[in-house]
């Protein structure tokens, strides 16, 4: 696990160089990591995870394409050492992610209503929690993509609040919020395996919804804005209170 691990930060740190060297319409203070926190309130039974931006914080969203393919995505990611089974995903390689997400043209999260409008299907452009299995990918110029399977494979193993797609993501409904230069989500801890002991580090990236073209992944990583601790080495550990 961990060469896997090694191996997906070194590609993302090379991406990071190479994607950052680009123009983005998206690349601004609102995505430029100050902090990222994780910390473990064992009284509440509840984990919350944060980033602070000199921006604000979830200020900035996607424009909306009008179609699926191509969507555009945004995302404050936390990659972690947490294993897939600890967040309802059967064994796999690739790294864990909780990723805080915004995309206008499609919703991915069935089961919840983020705009609280009696309407399940209209809020992708609110930022929502998934988790994701994240795997190398070349094809892509963020060097990463979330990982797919076949819809025929009947061994891949996802949490039932997963949105229906050939992709390991799920779309667990935590809350998130934005408050000033700061995004945060609030995980109870019984939801990923009362884990309080692992490492994280903090992203921000610019992701790509591809349904047209079978040599390109779902869902790919295209550019990398920021990375809290400089080289993705998920020097952070989770504080205890």
């Amino acid at each position: 696990m961990k060469s896997i691990i090694l191996l997906l930060l070194a590609t993302m740190v090379f991406s990071t160089t190479k994607s950052c060297a680009q123009e983005s319409p998206y690349k601004n203070n609102d995505f430029a990591i100050k902090e990222v926190r994780v910390t473990n309130k064992s009284d509440l039974g509840i984990t919350v995870w944060e980033i602070d931006v000199n921006g604000t914080a979830g200020k900035t969203t996607p424009t909306k394409a009008g179609q699926l393919d191509g969507a555009p995505v945004l995302g404050y990611v936390f990659p972690t050492s947490l294993k897939p089974t600890d967040v309802g995903f059967g064994q796999t390689d690739g790294i864990v992610a909780l990723a805080l997400t915004s995309h206008p043209d499609f919703d991915d999260t069935p089961l919840w209503d983020e705009n609280n409008d009696k309407i399940f299907d209209n809020d992708g452009l609110v930022w929502h929690p998934h988790w994701v299995i994240l795997t190398k990918d070349e094809r892509v110029a963020g060097g990463l993509s979330v990982k797919q399977f076949k819809k025929a494979d009947k061994t891949v193993v996802l949490p039932p609040t997963n949105p229906g797609m050939p992709m390991y993501m799920d779309s667990p409904g935590f809350p998130v919020t934005t408050m000033g230069n700061t995004i945060k989500v609030i995980v109870p801890n019984y939801r990923m395996n009362n884990q309080s002991d692992f490492n994280y580090d903090g992203v921000t990236a610019f992701m790509k919804v591809n349904t047209s073209n079978e040599n390109m992944p779902m869902l790919g990583v295209y550019e990398v804005y920021g990375v809290a601790s400089g080289d993705l080495s998920l020097p952070y550990t989770v504080k205890k209170q």
